[in-house]
């Protein structure tokens, strides 16, 4: 039987050890003498005493030191600093689980990778089931057969029943590991930390020279990016998939939600978040993942992607919300984009002036820090926030392209939240066809399953609380009174 979930050990009682090797996240920004950015979502953190100087001697690398145990466990849990572990757990104490659902061809070959391992085939109700079964004897794998289809989280909870070992590892059967010692060590590794409770590989798309196989392996829904980061919600790694991840047992309990059929990974580990769990996305351990075998298989796993935001956003609230920003931010880009740049050069300089007072007599140079920050802040909204409207709001835009006085500007902002997925990528003009499908079946899902679950809430963005007024705007009351 699974074992009771737990909840995180409390931050207090955790202290990083003296001696832990770690480093200070590459996104880390230095600013004036006390206040460093960054983490995981990204914030402003002032350092007290001599806390920069420990912080600077963890940029490239070192050891936590005697009596730096907690501040090293508070900047670990916002993002800013990482733990570098050296050792791994005994591949013995793992319990490999693989759900698989009618395709036998890729299981054989994960089988033959996984070999040596305590590996668990749940075989999900697949009419095939001979060839499955065979393979589980050609490799000596467990397997556990399903009277009845239960969907990929129904079926890891059936492997986490009938395993017992303290650690977990969860990969899809049309996954890819050319070298499984590796990826269990690097993963494991990470579980040192008392405090993570799950760790998940970088998933690229596999081999193959079929249109899909090649744009997937350039813009595979399951790659969650290069930057290894802490996973948190509304952060830029806000959540990993279940097609490769290691877990700990106790912070499973029962595992995953059975009446998910999709989504199920993204549930998992927003409530891992929630029981004060760690979850970590390791970039630089890569396994891949095949594309779809047709193209209408292909068209349902991404509409299904998209239609699980309805269900998400029911339980999760705004933690799904298509679009979240500053209500100024947004004002100072649509006055830009309707050619009032006086409305946006006050909101800015308004803005700029409020920071300037928050951050107090501390701060020698509040006002250069302000205004990078301000920069920064706004600068960096606009891409994520184009990509966001393409991706939800697509159809909208296409109508108000239809108006003659709008039309250039949603064609503006459709091009630029279409072009932002290429941001880290040279632009190939054979992928633009199939990012454009890809864009659009997303955006079908969406909206499907927001009627399904008869909720507006993934479709609604999120307005963060303003720090100044519209009074602030207008002059009428002081920026003294924030």
């Amino acid at each position: 039987m699974p074992e009771p979930r737990r909840t995180a050990p409390s931050l207090p009682d955790t202290p990083v050890d003296a001696g832990t090797p770690v480093v200070l996240d590459s996104e880390a920004r230095f600013l004036d003498r006390n206040l460093v950015t960054g983490g995981s979502p990204w914030r402003l953190l002032r350092l007290a005493g001599g806390s920069r100087a420990v912080a600077e001697r963890w940029q490239q690398g070192g050891v936590v030191g005697p009596g730096e145990g907690r501040f090293a466990r508070t900047l670990i849990t916002q993002g800013l600093l990482h733990p570098r572990p050296t050792g791994a757990l005994e591949p013995d104490k793992v319990d490999v689980i693989i759900p698989v659902h009618e395709d036998a061809a890729p299981l054989r070959a994960l089988l033959a990778q996984l070999r040596g391992l305590h590996v668990v085939v749940v075989d999900d109700a697949s009419r095939g089931h001979e060839l499955i079964e065979e393979c589980c004897e050609e490799f000596g794998a467990a397997l556990v057969r399903l009277a009845h289809n239960v969907g990929p989280g129904g079926a890891r909870n059936a492997g986490l029943a009938a395993t017992s070992r303290p650690l977990v590892w969860f990969i899809d059967a049309d996954v890819s590991v050319d070298n499984a010692s590796y990826v269990l060590e690097r993963l494991t590794a990470q579980l040192e930390d008392p405090l993570v409770g799950a760790v998940a590989a970088r998933i690229r798309g596999g081999v193959g020279d079929s249109a899909r196989d090649r744009f997937e392996r350039r813009f595979s829904p399951l790659d969650m990016g290069a930057r290894s980061a802490l996973v948190v919600p509304r952060a830029p790694v806000s959540y990993v998939p279940a097609a490769c991840l290691v877990a700990r047992r106790s912070a499973l309990g029962d595992g995953f939600d059975p009446t998910l059929r999709v989504g199920e990974d993204v549930d998992l580990v927003w409530r891992l978040h929630d029981e004060g769990w760690l979850v970590r996305y390791v970039a630089d351990v890569i396994v891949t993942h095949r594309a779809r075998g047709t193209w209408r298989d292909w068209w349902h796993q991404r509409t299904s992607y998209g239609a699980s935001a309805g269900v998400l956003a029911a339980r999760h609230g705004d933690r799904l919300a298509p679009l979240r920003a500053d209500v100024w931010t947004l004002v100072t880009w649509v006055s830009l984009a309707a050619r009032r740049p006086a409305i946006a050069l006050r909101v800015i300089s308004v803005t700029r002036d409020a920071l300037v007072t928050r951050l107090g007599p501390d701060t020698d140079r509040a006002g250069a820090v302000a205004s990078s920050l301000v920069v920064r802040t706004m600068g960096s909204s606009i891409g994520p926030s184009a990509r966001a409207v393409v991706r939800t709001y697509g159809p909208l835009l296409a109508v108000a392209a239809l108006h003659p006085r709008l039309r250039r500007r949603a064609l503006a902002l459709y091009a630029l939240g279409t072009a932002w997925r290429w941001r880290h990528e040279p632009l190939r003009t054979r992928d633009v066809p199939l990012a454009l499908a890809d864009d659009v079946a997303y955006c079908v899902g969406v909206w499907r399953g927001a009627w399904r679950a008869r909720s507006a809430r993934a479709i609604t963005p999120q307005f963060v609380k303003p720090t100044i007024r519209l009074a602030h705007l207008v002059g009428a009351r002081s920026l003294d009174d924030l």
